[in-house]
């Protein structure tokens, strides 16, 4: 009997519970944002609260290559039981943009190797992996920014976001963001390469929801902040 077996659910019983829940407009309206399954993500929590912390579960599924398991994968794991290559290489087959963005927040966000694989994956020649590692770089701007070099992030930004790849944009524009919101001696630039380069000015916003064109998403926090 596998270990899996031994501990309850196997992962063919998972894999079989997830089709059973594949929805064609869900499917339809996760293709839109380049993602590939057709589960209902409060669907797939349930679950992973169900199973509970199952790491072996977790890499078996992880290793079936369908983007439903490799979410639930990522939700039941134990973060600080993965290796920094083991994390590297997986980040490099995450595939679609759900899979990678919960591989970094859920997971290396947690590793004892995040702040290395930042720094490996900021510099990395692929702009979906460099995404990643400015991911990590806008969450050190936020919480612990000691260190890092802000001035030249922004020029960094100001050189090459305007025509960079749409999801290391994304994640650039996101940084510039944060630079802004969280260091006001550096708010003013911030929001001046936001304006001259106008990345994202036109991204579609639903009413309620803070438009991700970084002038204005900085503007909004920092009201907010004031207001509270």
């Amino acid at each position: 009997m596998t270990e899996t077996a031994r501990a309850g659910t196997t992962v063919a019983e998972v894999m079989a519970e997830l089709a059973a829940l594949e929805d064609p407009k869900t499917r339809a309206v996760n293709e839109r944002h380049g993602d590939d399954h057709g589960v209902n993500l409060g669907k797939l929590r349930a679950i992973a609260k169900r199973l509970k912390t199952r790491q072996d579960l977790a890499e078996e599924l992880w290793g079936t290559g369908d983007s439903a398991a490799r979410l639930l994968a990522l939700l039941i794991c134990r973060p600080k039981a993965f290796g920094r290559d083991e994390l590297d290489a997986m980040l490099r087959e995450a595939g679609t943009p759900k899979v990678h963005d919960w591989l970094v927040n859920y997971v290396v966000r947690k590793s004892p190797h995040a702040e290395e694989l930042r720094v490996v994956w900021f510099a990395d020649p692929d702009p979906v992996v460099a995404s990643a590692g400015w991911a990590l770089t806008t969450e050190r701007v936020a919480k612990r920014p000691d260190g890092l070099d802000l001035a030249g992030l922004l020029d960094t930004v100001e050189a090459e976001m305007k025509d960079a790849p749409p999801r290391l944009q994304w994640a650039m524009n996101h940084c510039l963001a944060q630079i802004g919101i969280e260091h006001p001696e550096h708010r003013a630039r911030a929001i001046a390469i936001g304006e001259r380069l106008e990345v994202l000015k036109d991204y579609p916003t639903s009413p309620g929801c803070t438009s991700p064109f970084a002038p204005v998403w900085i503007d909004e926090m920092v009201r907010r902040r004031a207001e509270s």
